[in-house]
């Protein structure tokens, strides 16, 4: 397997009964990146305060990236709405660099937004009740998934999401996707960068609008996916199946895996002073690196 540069993760939602956080850490544990983004929602505050779950697979899932972080591993968080709690401990939590957005820089030089979404997100911002009414209906889909999902795997069918079915045949979820993405593809180029790095919406897909080009990481709860960052500056989505022992190239989005730049060296990079990939977006001490954690 190629070795990776970068991981991008999003919408993991510790604390959700459905989350594969289990399929998540096998993944971790199969690479050493260099930089690790947690792209928002790791952690779901709304679930935990409605009645706390916790199991052990959330901490030793926790306790691995703590170990990254210690054998070197520069580790980057965006909060999202569902962990928009850690918002106030912007822009450092340790050696974790928290950021609203922060700035990507690929091996082969391009500058990418990265960013959670829900800024973009008109429910979210502006009718909190209705966000929440939603991921009240969201969880009771994904409770019936499992009972359907059951019944297939008993007679012998291949995993179907129900939700995502949902999402699919609803006009006004459809368009909400279409929105989402021209909204924050603009933004990124108002950001000067080439492209932006999100999650929130839980629809992993890499595409190109109006010259940007967009990366959604998907989630943890269905997709199981993340993009990963190669050292010639492709960016690819991994899929791990939660019932599968390894990831593979996402199998939903034929012809849309890769990107590629020109430059191959990630030794021009680091030389020409981009030491530090990620900076805050547009905000003050912008190239200040990362303390480098001790090894140990």
């Amino acid at each position: 397997m190629r070795s990776i540069r970068s991981i991008f993760f999003s919408d993991v939602h510790l604390g959700c009964r459905y989350t594969h956080a289990d399929a998540l850490l096998q993944f971790l544990r199969g690479h050493e990146p260099e930089h690790l983004y947690l792209v928002g929602d790791i952690l779901d505050g709304w679930r935990l305060k409605r009645g706390w779950y916790w199991t052990d697979t959330y901490t030793y899932l926790l306790r691995h990236i703590v170990g990254l972080m210690k054998r070197g591993t520069r580790v980057y968080y965006t909060p999202g709405n569902h962990d928009e709690f850690l918002r106030y401990y912007l822009h450092d939590l340790g050696s974790i660099q928290i950021a609203d957005e922060l700035v990507h820089v690929t091996a082969d030089g391009r500058r990418l937004l990265v960013m959670h979404g829900d800024q973009f997100d008109t429910a979210v911002r502006h009718a909190p009740w209705l966000a929440h009414l939603g991921d009240t209906g969201y969880n009771l889909l994904l409770g019936l998934n499992v009972v359907f999902n059951g019944v297939r795997r008993r007679l012998g069918m291949d995993y179907w999401s129900l939700s995502a079915a949902v999402k699919r045949r609803v006009k006004q979820a459809t368009n909400f996707i279409s929105n989402f993405e021209t909204l924050i593809t603009q933004h990124a180029a108002d950001r000067d960068c080439t492209g932006v790095v999100c999650g929130h919406i839980h629809t992993p897909r890499i595409s190109r609008r109006g010259g940007i080009d967009y990366y959604n990481t998907g989630d943890w709860v269905e997709s199981c996916t993340a993009l990963v960052e190669y050292y010639d500056g492709t960016l690819e989505l991994l899929h791990r199946p939660w019932h599968g022992p390894t990831e593979r190239r996402s199998r939903w989005f034929p012809g849309e895996g890769r990107q590629r730049g020109e430059l191959a060296n990630v030794r021009e990079v680091l030389e020409s002073g981009g030491h530090n990939p990620a900076t805050v977006a547009g905000g003050p001490g912008s190239n200040r690196e990362l303390t480098p954690i001790p090894q140990g």
